[in-house]
């Protein structure tokens, strides 16, 4: 039996989880997901086929008692006897981390000091790295970075208007998705012909959301910046923000860090325009005014953000969307497309609809498309370089 890779992308919510029979090519065996951790939890697993082998709610929604559950399982696999390596989903990598590293304490220690700077995530991946260390203590565990994509960049697109000495300490434009955003540049060529190695921009939309501009399958630009706020208008966070008006809370409203923290990471976007909630979904069904406010934003939002990124490449050859909004929501690609006619991007309406591959009309300037991304693919070819 060939090799298997586990891969693991843990966040505050969730544990997805995917096998890949790590041989000449990388094949999935199996991909799951332990959902609503902390309230009662649910767990899934499908096979290659996509055929359902477990569905179940959990007895325990204890973080380590998921795990024990999760465990359970793969030791109960014929491939568990197989299994050498498991590459993580680490949101931040900072300067040094431009590429997947083998997991040790000094990595351990450098992955726990950019917590502050993902709060969201970055925590929930180091406890997954913990958990897998001392139920499989032998194991190869490798770290692949969402920074890391993004550091062919030119300096210009890194750096902020602030002190010299604050940049060079590493206060600079790090980008995110970049997993997602390395996947799409491996098979676009595949996908778009030529055009998939020319100006692409890519929408990576979900409850993160952000956008990336490629060209010849390098990051050009990328709308979120040091941390994962910047940018795009996303489930609970607020995207792009006059800081003069966190200045203002803080001194003239009294918000605490801590309440900062809570206010633009939980309490905005989707969630803070409508008062609703943070899931597209639901505010796609919703005829509350706010609920159309808040979808509204976030496509105006998205496609403010797509037109600076053509101007970063001078020009837009195809626009992806990609991720669960931009793969499944045709109102939000619609109404992102509808902003975006002035750069030549003409919507082809039956096809957005049926969320076909090519969602532009023939003769549209500019290319539309929707391709599903993999991150946990990606994942796994990156830990398999580190064997």
């Amino acid at each position: 039996m060939d090799p298997i890779i586990l891969v693991i992308n843990a966040g505050s919510s969730s544990i997805k989880f995917s096998l890949f029979a790590g041989g000449q090519k990388l094949q999935l065996r199996y991909h799951g997901l332990i959902e609503q951790v902390g309230q009662r939890a649910h767990f899934s697993v499908l096979d290659a086929t996509e055929t359902e082998i477990i569905n179940q709610n959990l007895a325990s929604s204890q973080y380590a008692g998921l795990w024990r559950c999760f465990f359970n399982w793969l030791r109960d696999l014929p491939e568990h006897n197989h299994l050498i390596a498991v590459g993580h989903r680490v949101v931040h990598g900072g300067k040094r981390f431009v590429g997947p590293v083998r997991i040790t304490p000094e990595v351990m220690e450098e992955i726990a000091a950019l917590i502050p700077l993902a709060p969201l995530h970055q925590n929930h991946n180091l406890n997954a790295i913990k958990v897998m260390a001392k139920d499989y203590p032998d194991l190869l565990q490798v770290a692949c970075f969402d920074t890391a994509f993004h550091h062919t960049q030119n300096p210009l697109h890194r750096i902020f208007a602030i002190p010299r000495s604050l940049t060079d300490a590493g206060m600079v434009r790090f980008g995110f998705h970049g997993l997602s955003y390395e996947y799409m540049a491996s098979i676009l060529p595949e996908q778009l012909g030529e055009l998939g190695s020319g100006r692409v921009i890519v929408a990576h939309l979900g409850n993160g959301a952000s956008v990336c501009a490629l060209y010849q399958g390098k990051s050009v630009a990328t709308s979120m910046g040091l941390t994962a706020l910047d940018g795009l208008m996303m489930g609970t966070r607020c995207g792009h923000i006059d800081p003069g008006l966190i200045l203002y809370l803080m001194q003239e409203k009294h918000y605490s860090v801590e309440q900062m923290l809570h206010l633009l990471y939980h309490e905005s976007g989707l969630l803070g325009v409508s008062g609703i909630s943070s899931d597209m979904r639901l505010l796609l069904e919703s005829e509350d005014p706010h609920a159309v406010e808040a979808v509204e934003l976030f496509c105006y939002r998205a496609a403010l953000e797509i037109g600076a990124l053509s101007i970063a490449l001078g020009g837009c050859d195809a626009l992806v969307f990609t991720a669960g909004i931009g793969e499944h929501a045709p109102q939000v690609r619609q109404k992102i497309c509808q902003y975006l006619q002035g750069l030549g991007v003409n919507l082809d309406d039956a096809a957005n609809l049926q969320n076909a591959r090519i969602i532009s009309q023939k003769n549209s300037p500019v290319m539309a498309c929707v391709i599903p991304t993999n991150e946990e693919y990606m994942i796994a070819k990156q830990t398999r370089k580190c064997y």
